[in-house]
């Protein structure tokens, strides 16, 4: 039997959920255990050829760029997780250079849980209304086999693209990071 071509790939969209705020450990994590955390939170991302979503070092890169905190004694926090929440998901789209201009940054816990919470709210619509208008489009697009599949490529391609260019342009107008703009002085 073969299987429905506008099926969406399992798990993309019903495991496209974010932990609540308080659903996020409360206690320092080692780096291995915030690996491993986000494997399991952040499942519907591809992993890399170790299996994991993000790696150490990529880690370490985001607290050298101040995209994210620094570890207290080694060790990741509430707000940390919650960064990492954030950035894994829009490292697929957003460059790393824009992070600092749409995350919380160095803020404090309250502004953090802040950011984050509205983040994982619109991330839920975002999932929810991705999901209705692939459903729509595969109906719109009709047909079996491969030409409805790459039509169905296609349109997710395009509406991706321009995604993008209006990310890209929303991005452009929020204000560059302080040190950002101590540098161009």
């Amino acid at each position: 039997m073969e299987q429905d071509v506008f099926t969406l790939p399992e798990g993309l969209t019903d495991a496209a959920v974010l932990p609540s705020w308080e659903a996020l450990p409360d206690f320092g994590l080692y780096m291995d255990q915030v690996i491993t955390l986000l494997d399991q939170y952040l499942r519907f991302l591809p992993a890399d050829k170790d299996g994991h979503i993000v790696s150490a070092s990529a880690i370490n890169n985001y607290v050298r760029l101040k995209i994210m905190p620094a570890p207290v004694k080694r060790k990741y926090h509430r707000t940390h997780l919650a960064h990492l929440l954030m950035i894994l998901p829009m490292k697929q789209t957003v460059g790393i250079a824009d992070m600092p201009r749409i995350l919380p940054g160095d803020a404090d816990e309250a502004a953090t849980r802040s950011a984050y919470e509205d983040f994982s709210a619109q991330f839920s619509k975002s999932a929810q209304f991705f999901t209705e208008q692939v459903h729509a489009l595969a109906q719109k697009q009709g047909g079996d086999g491969e030409e409805a599949v790459r039509r169905l490529a296609w349109g997710c391609v395009l509406v991706s693209s321009f995604a993008d260019m209006l990310a890209g342009q929303l991005i452009g107008r929020l204000p560059a990071p302080a040190a950002e703009e101590k540098g161009k002085k």
